[in-house]
C-alpha cells in the first residue's frame, strides 16, 4: 500500500525518471515502464509544478514547498498547499515521485 501523502511528506523524485528543464518548462521522462500516464510518455508541469519539482530534495516537506509558490506568484497558501498536495499524489500514483519518511518520524 503506497505511503499516505500530506503536508508533513517528504518526496522525492523518482530513480525511473529523468527530468530536464526545456525553455522553462520541466519534461519529466520515463526510463523504466508502468511510469506516468498509459497515453503519454513525457510529462510536463505547470507553474506550480516546476517550482515543487524543483524543491524535491528530500529534506523538505510538503507543506514548506507550498509556500514558495504562494510568495512568487501571489497565490493564497491555501491554493497553492492544495495544488502541491494534488499534485504530489498524482505524481505518486503514477510513479514519478515517491513519498520518503514524514518529518518528525514515521
Amino acid at each position: 500500500m503506497p505511503a499516505e501523502i500530506v503536508l508533513c511528506t517528504v518526496c522525492v523524485p523518482s530513480w525511473d525518471v529523468v527530468s530536464r528543464e526545456v525553455e522553462g518548462e520541466i519534461v519529466i521522462v520515463p526510463l523504466a515502464p508502468g511510469i506516468g500516464d498509459a497515453d503519454d510518455e513525457l510529462c510536463t508541469l505547470n507553474e506550480t509544478g516546476h517550482e515543487m519539482w524543483r524543491r524535491l530534495d528530500g529534506q523538505a516537506v510538503l507543506g514548506q514547498i507550498a509556500v514558495a509558490p504562494a510568495e512568487e506568484f501571489g497565490a493564497p497558501f491555501e491554493v497553492t498547499r492544495a495544488d502541491v498536495l494534488f499534485s504530489a499524489r498524482e505524481m505518486a500514483r503514477r510513479r514519478i515521485l515517491e513519498p520518503g519518511t514524514r518529518a518528525g518520524g514515521r
